[in-house]
């Protein structure tokens, strides 16, 4: 019985955690695309070794409309890089505005 309370009280309070927690995001709907983001032009001085060995730029602060117009680039193949491509390539127009506003606002 008690193991029966306690999912129950789980399975309660877990939707408004979730709630909660949704409607702290600075930015609706980036959480997952940001993940991708952050992993490399996240990290200060971070090089990558593929397709070659590279500075791979920070992107907080950047201009937005740069943003978008590297992300439309990179997905329809004017830009090579096969990390980007594939990233950008699974990204809508309207993506790429929400990850354009979350990073083109001023580098903290």
């Amino acid at each position: 019985m008690r193991r029966l309370l306690s999912t129950a009280a789980l399975l309660l309070v877990t939707p408004l955690a979730l709630a909660q927690a949704a409607s702290d995001v600075p930015h609706p709907g980036t959480e997952n695309f940001h993940a991708q983001c952050i992993g490399c032009h996240g990290i200060p001085g971070y090089k990558t070794a593929f397709p070659s060995v590279y500075h791979v730029p920070k992107i907080a602060g950047q201009q937005p409309g740069y943003i978008i117009n590297a992300l439309k680039a990179y997905k329809s193949g004017e830009r090579s890089h096969p990390s980007m491509r594939g990233i950008a390539a699974s990204l809508s127009d309207d993506d790429m505005k929400k990850l354009a506003e979350y990073y083109g606002v001023p580098a903290k």
